[in-house]
């Protein structure tokens, strides 16, 4: 079974990302094992506390997640049109130092999936990760896409993905990403 980890690019409680990747976990085909990160604890990135104090512990935990994973999913809020702030921070750490990428990223399948409150979806800041997965050494999956809009009609009062047609986007996203992980964990 592969092991895929997951990762909400936002902090906030009931965030509908953190949310789409509970639904991502309940929805995961049966041969994927999808498991949660977080970005807490995360501080922002300065090269004088990487000299001076080496990684933080919670990003030294998480690269070390991602290391022995075979794969990444994001779910990527959108702002201004763009990934987030907290997200490319922690991917900026998780790259640190550059020796580490190849460790860390080089060669794993990478998903990128969001949710929005917006009528636009997460179609911008998805396209801006692209440089980032380049740069690290990932390879996307590009066969489905979920940009998931409105999403205060798609979840419940508890955070639970309660729209019928999502549901099965996301689970059939989730099939085809797990075949593409499967391909990746093959070579």
């Amino acid at each position: 079974m592969n092991t895929v980890i997951g990762i909400s690019g936002s902090l906030r409680h009931s965030s509908f990302n953190t949310a789409l990747l509970r639904a991502a976990v309940e929805l995961a085909p049966a041969e994927l094992r999808l498991e949660t990160a977080t970005l807490s604890g995360i501080p922002l990135y300065d090269g004088d506390i990487e000299s001076s104090e080496g990684i933080p512990p919670a990003v030294a935990a998480l690269k070390d997640r991602i290391a022995v994973s075979d794969g990444v999913l994001l779910v990527s809020p959108e702002y201004n049109q763009s990934l987030p702030g907290v997200f490319k921070n922690a991917i900026d750490w998780l790259s640190r130092p550059s020796s580490d990428i190849a460790r860390v990223f080089g060669g794993k399948p990478v998903g990128v999936i969001g949710a929005t409150p917006g009528p636009a979806g997460t179609r911008l800041a998805q396209t801006a990760w692209l440089p980032v997965f380049r740069a690290l050494g990932l390879h996307p999956w590009l066969g489905r896409a979920v940009f998931l809009a409105n999403a205060a009609q798609a979840f419940d009062t508890e955070g639970k993905l309660v729209d019928e047609k999502l549901r099965k986007l996301v689970a059939d996203y989730l099939a085809g990403f797990t075949k593409f992980v499967e391909i990746f964990a093959a070579r």
